[in-house]
Order: C-alpha cells, then sequence, then structure tokens
C-alpha cells in the first residue's frame, strides 16, 4: 500500500509538472500572432517601435538578437523593407508625413521649423490621442538634445502645427515596470497612434544588437500581454531608422498583430512611405500624405493580414 501510495503521488506531480509546462509552448495559439483570421476594417491602435542604424543581416539571422528572431518566426517580417535615405532625422521625417522636406541632416527642431501637415496631426484632427514615447526625454516635448535622449528620433518635435499638443502628448516613456507607456498599457489607456523611441542606448545607435533585443524583449511582451492586444485591437510595427551605410538601405521590418499569421514572410518591396500608409489605412485616415498616396507606394496590409 505504501508503494502504491508513493507511485501515486509521484504521477501526480508529474500530471501537475506537465499542466505548468504545457502554455510555455510556442504554439499559434499562444503566441502574439495568428490568433484570427479576419482583421478589423481599421484597429483602434496602431503602436511604432524605431530602433537605429542596423542593417537586415545584423539583426535577421545574427546570434545576438535571440528575441527578435524568435519574434519573426512567431509573427511577421518583411524581407525587402527599405529606409528612405541617410541619416536619422530625414527618415522619421518621411515616415510621419509622407516626405523628408529637403532635410539632409540632424538638426534641432529650431533648424527646421516644419510646417507640413503629420500623421500625427491627422490623428489629432479625427479627435483621436497621439503619444510620442521617449525614453530618458528629461520633460515633455523635449526640443534639444539631451543624452541619451536624441531629439532627432523625436519627429513630433519638429511640426510646428502641433506644438500646443506636443507639450502635452510628447512623453517620457518611463520602464516595462513603471511609467507612462506601461500605465497606458495596463490600464487600457492606449492612443490611437504611439510612437516609441528606446534612448540612444537601447535603439543600438550606440550599444550593440543585443542590447536593444533585450530591450524589446522587456517591453513587447508588455505590449501583447496588455488588454487592448488581447482584444484584437492592436497593430504594432517594429523596424529601424536606416542600416549601416550599405548598399541598399535595407532593414529589418517586424509586423505584430492578432491577424498576421505565424511566420508570415513577405518579399514586396515596402519603404518608410508604406508604413505610413498602411497606418492611415488602419486608423481609417483617408488622407494619404505626401508619398504614401504614390502609386508605387505599396501597403502592407493584404501581405500580413491587417
Amino acid at each position: 500500500m505504501r508503494l502504491a501510495g508513493l507511485l501515486a503521488a509521484l504521477f501526480a506531480a508529474v500530471l501537475a509538472s506537465a499542466a505548468v509546462a504545457a502554455p510555455l509552448a510556442p504554439t499559434a495559439s499562444t503566441g502574439p500572432c495568428g490568433r484570427s483570421a479576419t482583421s478589423p476594417a481599421t484597429v483602434k491602435h496602431v503602436i511604432w517601435i524605431w530602433m537605429e542604424n542596423k542593417a537586415y543581416g545584423d539583426v535577421i539571422g545574427s546570434s545576438a538578437a535571440p528575441y527578435e528572431n524568435a519574434l519573426a518566426q512567431r509573427c511577421g517580417l518583411a524581407t525587402r523593407y527599405r529606409a528612405v535615405t541617410h541619416p536619422s532625422l530625414p527618415n522619421y521625417i518621411a515616415a510621419t508625413s509622407g516626405g523628408t522636406h529637403g532635410i539632409a541632416d540632424d538638426a534641432d527642431p529650431s533648424a527646421h521649423r516644419l510646417r507640413a501637415r503629420s500623421l500625427f496631426e491627422q490623428v489629432q484632427r479625427r479627435g483621436r490621442r497621439w503619444r510620442s514615447y521617449q525614453e530618458s526625454a528629461p520633460h515633455r516635448c523635449t526640443l534639444v538634445p539631451s543624452y541619451p535622449y536624441a531629439v532627432k528620433h523625436d519627429p513630433a518635435a519638429y511640426y510646428t502645427r502641433i506644438r500646443s499638443t506636443c507639450r502635452i502628448w510628447d512623453v517620457p516613456l518611463g520602464k516595462p515596470s513603471a511609467g507612462r507607456l506601461r500605465r497606458a498599457l495596463a490600464n487600457d489607456r492606449l492612443p490611437a497612434f504611439a510612437f516609441v523611441t528606446p534612448n540612444l542606448c537601447h535603439d543600438t545607435h550606440d550599444c550593440s544588437v543585443r542590447t536593444g533585443d533585450d530591450w524589446l524583449k522587456a517591453w513587447v511582451p508588455k505590449i501583447v500581454g496588455s488588454p487592448a492586444y488581447q482584444a484584437q485591437e492592436v497593430a504594432l510595427f517594429i523596424t529601424w531608422d536606416e542600416n549601416d551605410g550599405s548598399s541598399g538601405n535595407r532593414v529589418p521590418m517586424l509586423v505584430v498583430s492578432p491577424w498576421t499569421a505565424r511566420g508570415t514572410r513577405s518579399s514586396t518591396r515596402f519603404t518608410h512611405y508604406s508604413l505610413l500608409k498602411t497606418t492611415e489605412q488602419l486608423l481609417g485616415i483617408g488622407t494619404l500624405l505626401r508619398h504614401a498616396g504614390d502609386a508605387d507606394t505599396r501597403s502592407m496590409r493584404a501581405a500580413f493580414g491587417l
């Protein structure tokens, strides 16, 4: 009897262990993508995360980026996505306004007082909220560099037409454990559009690919675990502003959404203008800004089930 009881207890312990381990398996049902085959006409929230200065091959297929490669396997990857130009700033401006407006440097907003319409303004004019979450920014809508915050990576600070709301809605990011974005995620208070910029280390501008990978590993689960994402209301795009200067300006683009089938790959040629066009469509904005409306600017919706 004692032996039988011991065996029964051991068997029960094995079953309990299996029950705990099973949900951790990376299946389509538990992963962030492939949860629904039907995408909505519009979504409530679009989030962009922009990293820095890495070519496609620096990240995709690299042992220095295990989390990003796992995310690419479980969600969507654009294999021919390209930045628009060099250096950083004109890419940020192009993606949020549809053009570079002649900018070819990384100068501060005092040198580039842009009267152009932007995605931020488009969202605002529709009566919805946007946020620019800037890691290490010393205060709201900081218009000068303050290392490791880089104003050249904060496009909302350049558009004079939204300066008054920039002073309210362009905010320090905080940490995965606390701060403005963490509270917005946890309390189901995400804006319609969120532009997320890591600081100059975490975006891999000044630090390693592995540092950026660890940063994304800390933040992305907070996003996909949020009430809004679980309710299938969020599309997340992770890209890089430009490559390392090598030919073609090819950079990674990860697409994370409940409607993107697990392991989706697209070899269609997309650019930062495609990202803008896709976001405008997802948010139900009828007017496409500048090059986002060009006939050869491809939307990413069909390729990634959005």
